[in-house]
């Protein structure tokens, strides 16, 4: 196996991780937004410093460049800040869609990296995703842009520029190894702990589902999720992954259906079968590859 394509399923594993974000969020009760994210972060962060009691040595990846550090701390934070604020600002199930144009804007920019090359089928691939993204949100309802909330819908665009970039731009720092997603996970948690202080009641987990399902989301979707996907953007084919992540909204909506907190629709199974559909053709390239 390459190691292209190694990068490529490990990145993989970060799409799984965001299917449960729905459902962990749900079972953390009425944990504020930003104190979720700092909580998540902090608990992230944890995750790759224990390795680091086994390779002391790690640390030394701290010290970087500042680019390095802006593109970390403010694509982590940002994009949270950006889809929570958004979700305020809006109706979320329309600034939910707007936010989730970021696979197809990876898919885009990825065109411009060094080595990489936009096909027909990554295109296709990802706009038969965001089809299925659509169905999966709006439940096959109509949607409308309604002008008093454009400053919402401004800001969940902003959020998935955010981090469509931070994804892309990461792979020019392929030499950067993952673990400085640790100090990436701490700073944005210290940013987070900031706003919730600026704009939010505390309020803690109040029973042991609650709690597990908060630190849940630091070991998986909110944090452990970033090493995988900072390793499979850096070194993995991003068009495919790109392509692949519209597969996050339909397996929350299973999840969150086989929790008995939704139920299965024809809209989901079409959803399926468009996001399938576009994966597979987006990857064609990968496993067909000589």
């Amino acid at each position: 196996m390459s190691k292209r394509l190694l990068a490529t399923l490990v990145g993989f594993t970060a799409i799984l991780m965001w299917s449960l974000l729905a459902l962990f969020t749900v079972w953390s009760g009425t944990v504020p937004p930003f104190q979720l994210t700092a909580m998540s972060f902090i608990v992230g962060g944890l995750v790759g410093l224990v390795s680091w009691v086994f390779r002391p040595s790690a640390i030394r990846v701290l010290k970087q460049p500042w680019n390095v550090w802006a593109l970390g701390v403010f694509g982590l934070f940002g994009y949270h800040a950006a889809y929570y604020a958004a979700l305020r600002l809006a109706p979320p199930v329309e600034a939910g869609l707007v936010n989730y144009l970021w696979p197809l804007l990876i898919v885009v920019f990825s065109s411009l990296l060094p080595g990489e090359r936009l096909r027909w089928f990554h295109s296709l691939g990802a706009l038969l995703g965001l089809s299925g993204a659509v169905l999966v949100v709006t439940k096959g309802q109509t949607i409308s842009i309604d002008p008093q909330y454009i400053r919402g819908y401004s800001v969940a665009l902003f959020g998935a520029f955010f981090w469509a970039g931070y994804s892309v731009l990461s792979r020019r720092f392929s030499h950067v190894p993952t673990d400085i997603v640790v100090g990436f996970c701490f700073v944005a948690a210290a940013l987070s702990i900031v706003a919730h202080l600026l704009f939010e009641t505390t309020v803690w987990p109040e029973n042991a589902i609650q709690w597990m399902a908060t630190i849940g989301l630091g070991l998986g979707p909110a944090g452990g999720a970033f090493y995988v996907w900072d390793f499979g953007v850096k070194h993995g084919d991003i068009q495919v992954l790109g392509a692949a992540a519209y597969a996050a909204p339909l397996l929350s909506t299973g999840l969150l259906i086989l929790a008995g907190v939704s139920d299965f629709t024809v809209i989901i199974g079409a959803a399926a079968l468009l996001i399938t559909c576009g994966a597979v053709l987006a990857s064609k390239d990968l496993f067909l590859r000589r």
